[in-house]
């Protein structure tokens, strides 16, 4: 599967004892973290490229454990993970040990993804799951985690990736009456917003956002394309520009590219060609953006890692291709 946020590639000997789901980088590319059917989690330092072994296994998961995702370095040393067993685990490092601070039960089916916020928002986790639920776990001011829940998709989630906290086109285009800072000239912190997509197997994507009128997620859009299961979705980062991306990977073999090109224009869709009458030889299973936001890599069925990125003429290409 592909690193949701791919910084470098290193070589993976997990001695794990089973099938390896995940696996990811931290933010500084320093530590990886892998989950497993063996029901563990081990967390290992990265040495001059290689994973050496921490000798750091987290158990507590009793099934296949899907997904983990590193909390950004400024709430610590912390981890989320989710599994077959319907739980949430987030897990902090306290000196030199692993310590299980949180567990998510409120779902009642598998949780098949897990994914934090950007840090701009608070320590935010959003989870998707096959009870048909997504619910977003909230760190308080207090010490305190909060829960919202909610049904998302009809026959169950797959997916959960959040928007850029910034809105886009706001770090080169002036907000409309943005106050100054008083004494100094400049303008105040850019605006944020709370929003996240996610993908279900209904076909749908659907993408939410938080009102803070009455504290609550709410539905805003939902886009239509795919044939089958939506699983996989991912939020491109934002660099600046007024345009927003968003890629989804389909049982139906296919990746759909939505861009739109400002706050209340409709997402527009196009498929990427994967070389096969304009499918990917597979199931399409994982998307994942580069840090920049300009290159998707499309994980298939068929073993195999594709790199794309959109020309000047629009025009989305494969620059490369490698056996996963």
């Amino acid at each position: 599967m592909v690193n949701a946020q791919p910084k470098s590639s290193v070589a993976i000997e997990t001695h794990h004892e089973d099938m390896i789901h995940d696996s990811q980088l931290d933010y500084h590319g320093k530590r990886l973290a892998t989950c497993s059917s063996d029901r563990t989690i081990k967390v290992f330092d990265v040495v001059d490229g290689e994973p050496k072994s921490t000798g750091h296994t987290l158990k507590g998961h009793t099934g296949p454990v899907w997904q983990v995702a590193w909390a950004h370095p400024k709430f610590g040393n912390i981890l989320a993970s989710c599994a077959y067993d319907g739980k949430v685990y987030i897990w902090k490092e306290q000196g030199a040990a692993w310590q299980r601070i949180k567990e998510h039960s409120l779902h009642t089916a598998s949780v098949n993804s897990v994914s934090w916020a950007p840090h701009e928002l608070g320590a935010l986790v959003a989870c998707a799951s096959s009870d048909g639920r997504l619910s977003v776990l909230s760190f308080k001011n207090d010490g305190q985690w909060g829960a919202d829940i909610f049904t998302g998709h009809a026959i169950g989630c797959n997916a959960v990736s959040w928007a850029p906290a910034v809105l886009p086109g706001s770090l080169i285009v002036p907000t409309p009456g943005a106050p100054t800072v008083p004494g100094q000239g400049g303008t105040a912190p850019l605006p944020t917003v709370k929003r996240f997509a996610s993908a279900g197997c209904d076909n749908l994507v659907k993408i939410w956002g938080f009102r803070e009128d009455t504290q609550s997620w709410v539905e805003e859009e939902v886009l239509e394309g795919h044939t089958d299961w939506v699983r996989d979705v991912a939020w491109a980062p934002n660099i600046g520009l007024p345009r927003s991306y968003i890629a989804t990977a389909s049982q139906d073999k296919t990746v759909l590219v939505w861009t739109k090109d400002a706050p209340n224009a409709a997402w527009q869709k196009t498929a990427l060609d994967g070389g096969n009458g304009g499918r990917f030889p597979d199931v399409v299973w994982r998307v994942s953006w580069s840090l920049a936001g300009n290159i998707l890599a499309v994980s298939c069925g068929d073993g195999k890692v594709t790199l794309w990125k959109e020309n000047l003429r629009g025009v989305w290409e494969c620059v490369s291709e490698m056996n996963a």
